[in-house]
């Protein structure tokens, strides 16, 4: 009796370790499979979002591209100031309907200085009357048009200017030109120059830029009458 209770028993822990063993390689399935899935799940987002490429964010506009100066304006620039002139401005500059160009001698490397612009060495605005181009401003080492000297332009000759300009849509191009006298350190004023509509030419503004200045025959009388 004794021993088969023993025996019992022992078929009873074998029979319980069998179904131990069963639970366990169940669990392991089970781990198994939901490993499995946490790993597909995990590349399927993976993939997802590489898949798919991040929307670039919005960016200014670029620029325009400037149009090229035509090939003419270019020939007459040099025709006027040589090969190593260039156009800054070309259009209807004064309003008045007409092609005009403004070009210059510009030069390279410009230092650095206190006055703001463009050194140039030399400077004209040019129109096209009936396909002929015919300079109507000049500045080297004085501002003039052909009635004469500009007014404000200095009696002595510089050797360059700082050149800036503007642009409106009602009165045209405006041209600030301030003049770098050689050894010189003074502080001067730029000269403003543009379109008088009532004399059909380039002049000069007084200081306030309110009212045209008159041309001077020679550099012996500088002063110009107002109008």
């Amino acid at each position: 009796m004794h021993r088969s209770k023993v025996l019992t028993f022992r078929g009873d822990t074998q029979e319980a370790g069998l179904k131990a063993s069963a639970r366990l390689k169940i669990k392991v399935k089970r781990l198994r499979i939901g490993s499995l899935a946490v790993c597909l799940a995990g590349g399927a987002f993976l993939l997802g979002c590489g898949s798919e490429a991040p929307k670039p964010t919005a960016t200014a506009q670029s620029k325009p591209t400037e149009p090229a100066v035509p090939e003419e304006m270019t020939d007459a620039a040099h025709a006027l100031l040589g090969s190593d002139s260039q156009v800054l401005l070309f259009g209807d500059l004064a309003k008045t309907g007409k092609q005009q160009f403004l070009a210059a001698n510009v030069v390279p490397n410009t230092p650095k200085s206190v006055v703001a612009g463009t050194v140039v060495t030399r400077a004209v605005i040019a129109e096209n009357e009936d396909g002929k181009w015919v300079e109507l401003m000049r500045a080297d080492e004085y501002l003039k048009n052909p009635k004469g000297f500009l007014g404000l332009t200095p009696l002595q000759s510089v050797t360059g200017w700082h050149l800036q300009y503007e642009q409106s849509p009602e009165k045209g191009l405006t041209m600030y030109f301030t003049p770098i006298k050689a050894g010189s350190n003074e502080r001067t004023l730029p000269i403003a120059v543009s379109w008088n509509s009532t004399a059909k030419r380039y002049q000069s503004l007084d200081l306030h830029y309110e009212h045209f200045l008159g041309e001077a025959p020679s550099l012996e009388s500088p002063r110009s009458m107002l109008r």
